[in-house]
């Protein structure tokens, strides 16, 4: 992974100016919140230029992200194009997009499974380093976790209510005693990534650092400094259930290591080292393979107990950041820079089963049926960054973090259901 941050990273085009001088910024985070975390006012108390947007607003012609394109000096299929043309993916590897293009098509679209709910202005996602997006959390389908500047903030769909969890701009120690827990902590912490389920926060840092809180306690549980190395970004954090009922996580790092901590005592259970920087991993449900993705045109499927390579991953023409698995145990996904996703089989790794032109990191969430084979689309269109995508557990509501300098929120889709009584419940 590239080493530096996001301020570094300019994607704009000249028509942003015009957008960012529309609307305007709130940036003094203090005064939303009281001394407990709590929001003061929620979405409905903003301003009208940065009040949220409604399903039934923008079937009247809202646009969802608030940008009044009448004001502006530029349509907005004339700046969709525009974004088109100038925009460029970031590549490890020169060409590796273009020789993509070349030889992929996009799937077509038609797919329809989540409809527009709710855009919210009052959240403002942001990223530390450009590569790393991993930074929205979804636990239910009306609860939200993600980063704002130094923050790890809570939102509730339910109430529109936007509360501060855990702030890293002052001084951050735990208050449970732990063998190999820093008892200082740490002050000013950049957070690099981020995770969010089973009761549990998990928080990696810039130069390494680790940080556990359990939300149905007060205070941080676990402080601790992973890697002294150079370089020691914290690249991504997956939390798993074990199945002996347990919770466990695994942190990639950018010093080539992943580390298993047990959450119960949150100690280190397993160190594998590998020949480039870790971008990501994920566990298999059954728990004997984990995924590991990085610095390398090839992935690997690694033994959980062992670290020992089970078989390589070939296919990729430049780095990947994200990878998944399906819960059948069979099927997992690895996303690339190379602007693809992948579709995997454990039963036959020659090569992907599927390959999707869909990786992106700004304005477009495509989402595929596993039904329908993969054979159709549907294509969420906005203008920003995307600091993270997260479905809820139940599938039920696909939540996107939108960083932009304007026009900051977070997105709310809900699952269209053949019976449109039942979203009355959602």
């Amino acid at each position: 992974m590239s080493l530096y941050m996001a301020d570094d990273f300019d994607y704009t085009t000249e028509e942003d100016e015009d957008m960012a001088n529309v609307g305007g910024d709130i940036t003094d985070e203090d005064n939303f919140y009281g001394s407990d975390g709590e929001a003061i006012f929620d979405d409905d108390d903003l301003p009208s230029k940065k009040r949220g947007t409604s399903a039934a607003q923008a079937r009247r012609g809202r646009d969802i992200q608030g940008i009044p394109w009448r004001r502006l000096n530029i349509t907005r299929d004339n700046y969709r194009k525009t974004r088109l043309e100038h925009y460029k993916n970031y590549e490890n590897v020169s060409s590796s997009g273009e020789l993509i293009d070349k030889k992929y098509k996009q799937m077509e679209k038609g797919g329809n499974y989540y409809e527009f709910h709710h855009n919210t202005r009052l959240v403002n996602p942001t990223v530390l380093h450009f590569q790393l997006r991993n930074l929205v959390w979804a636990t239910s389908k009306h609860d939200v976790y993600l980063m704002s500047h130094y923050s790890v903030m809570h939102w509730s769909s339910l109430s529109h209510k936007l509360s501060k969890i855990l702030d890293f701009q002052g001084h951050v120690a735990p208050v449970e005693k732990h063998p190999g827990s820093l008892i200082e902590g740490f002050t000013q912490t950049q957070i690099s990534t981020l995770a969010v389920k089973e009761n549990l926060m998990v928080a990696g840092g810039f130069l390494g650092e680790l940080t556990c809180k359990r939300l149905d306690r007060k205070g941080v549980s676990f402080c601790s400094r992973m890697t002294y190395d150079e370089n020691s970004i914290t690249n991504s954090i997956d939390i798993f259930n074990t199945l002996s009922g347990g919770v466990h996580f695994v942190a990639s790092n950018n010093d080539s290591g992943i580390r298993e901590y047990d959450v119960e005592t949150f100690q280190l259970l397993n160190h594998f080292r590998f020949p480039w920087p870790v971008n990501h991993t994920s566990m298999s449900p059954d728990c004997k393979l984990i995924m590991v993705v990085g610095d390398h045109l090839d992935g690997l499927l690694v033994d959980s107990r062992s670290g020992k390579t089970f078989s390589p991953l070939v296919g990729h023409l430049d780095y990947s950041f994200a990878s998944a698995w399906h819960p059948d145990g069979y099927t997992f996904a690895t996303g690339n820079q190379d602007k693809t996703c992948r579709m995997w089989d454990i039963r036959n790794l020659s090569s992907p089963t599927t390959v999707l032109k869909v990786a992106e990191p700004a304005d477009f969430v495509h989402i595929y049926s596993t039904k329908a084979d993969y054979k159709k689309r549907q294509e969420i269109d906005f203008f920003g960054e995307i600091s993270g995508v997260s479905l809820s557990p139940d599938d039920e509501s696909l939540f996107i973090g939108v960083w932009d300098r304007t026009y900051a929120s977070l997105l709310q889709y809900n699952r269209r259901h053949a019976c449109s009584y039942l979203d009355s419940f959602m």
